[in-house]
C-alpha cells in the first residue's frame, strides 16, 4: 500500500504549553489505525493539527505527499474529514441539513446544491443507515445515531481519510460495535483509510490494522495490536497491573484489568 499520510517530527501545543513532542509516523492507503493512550497524551491535538485547525510549532504534515502547510483549508476538507466527540449547535438543525452542510467545500456560500450534491448526501444517509430519520432534528436522536450522522456528514465531504475522536465514547456496548462495524465496512469496502482515536483497548486491537500509542504527548509504540497490546507497554503506559488474554471471538489480544485491591466480600 502507498502512503497517504506523512507526520514528521511534530511539536504542537496551545501558547506556551507543549502537548506533542517529536511525533513521526506513516499512514498508509486503505489502512485502520487506532491512536490510543492516556488522557492528556495529544491524542486530539494530533487530530486537530492532521486537520489544520491547530498549527504546528515545528515539524511537518504531508498528505500524499504534499505539505498541508500550503493547502487551504477547503482543499484539505475535499480530502480529510473530521468526526468530533459531539457537535454544539446555536440552532436545531435536522439531520438532513447537517448531513448537507458535508457539501459545503464543493458548494461554498454561493452556489446551490446541485442534483449530485443531492445524490451523495443520499449516499451518505443510506451508508450510515441514517436515512429514516434525515427529517428529525438533532435533538430528538439518540447519541448512537447522531454518531451515525455525524459519520454521514463526514462522508459526504467525499473523504480519502477520515479522523474520528473517541467515536464510541458515551455509547452503550452495543452502538459501539455498530459503529466499529460501519467503519470496518467504509475501510474494506469503500477504501477509505481511517485514523480513529479509541480509549477502549479491546475494541482497538479487535478492529485496527495497526496502533499508535501516544504516552505524555511522544509516541510510545507503533505496531501491530499484537505488537502493541502487550503488558509491558500498557503498564509502563498506563500505570495499572493488567493481563493480556487472545479475545475468544477474534484472537486478537485483549486487556483484563487486575484490581490493586481484593474485592471486598
Amino acid at each position: 500500500m502507498s502512503e497517504i499520510l506523512r507526520i514528521e517530527n511534530i511539536k504542537s501545543g496551545y501558547d506556551e504549553k507543549v502537548v506533542l513532542k517529536d511525533v513521526s509516523f506513516e499512514a498508509r492507503k486503505g489502512e485502520l489505525i487506532g491512536i490510543i493512550g492516556p488522557n492528556g497524551s495529544g491524542k486530539t491535538t494530533l487530530a486537530r493539527n492532521i486537520t489544520k485547525v491547530l498549527p504546528l510549532m515545528h515539524g511537518k504534515i504531508l498528505y500524499d505527499g504534499y505539505d498541508i502547510e500550503g493547502l487551504n483549508l477547503n482543499a484539505i476538507a475535499k480530502k480529510i474529514s473530521f468526526v468530533p466527540q459531539e457537535i454544539n449547535t446555536v440552532f436545531s438543525l435536522s439531520v438532513f441539513d447537517l448531513v448537507m452542510m458535508g457539501r459545503f467545500p464543493y458548494v461554498g456560500r454561493f452556489r446551490e446544491e446541485t442534483q449530485s450534491d443531492f445524490e451523495i448526501v443520499k449516499k451518505a444517509l443510506e451508508v450510515t443507515h441514517t436515512h429514516d430519520f434525515l427529517t428529525r432534528s438533532l435533538d430528538e436522536i439518540s447519541s448512537g445515531e447522531k454518531q451515525r450522522v455525524l459519520i454521514a456528514k463526514a462522508l459526504a465531504q467525499e473523504p480519502e481519510l477520515l479522523i474520528l475522536d473517541e467515536p464510541t465514547s458515551r455509547l452503550d456496548i452495543g452502538h459501539q460495535i455498530v459503529i466499529m462495524d460501519m467503519l470496518k465496512r467504509l475501510n474494506s469496502q469503500k477504501g477509505i483509510t481511517i485514523l480513529s482515536i479509541l480509549h477502549d483497548l479491546n475494541i482497538a486491537s479487535d478492529y485496527c490494522d495497526r496502533l499508535i500509542l501516544l504516552d505524555n504527548g511522544r509516541v510510545s509504540g507503533i505496531g501491530t495490536p499484537e505488537e502493541i497490546i502487550d503488558y509491558r507497554f500498557i503498564e509502563d503506559v498506563y500505570k495499572v497491573t493488567v493481563v493480556i488474554k487472545p479475545s475468544p471471538a477474534t484472537g486478537r489480544p485483549h486487556v483484563v484489568l487486575s484490581p490493586n485491591e481484593k474485592p471486598i466480600s
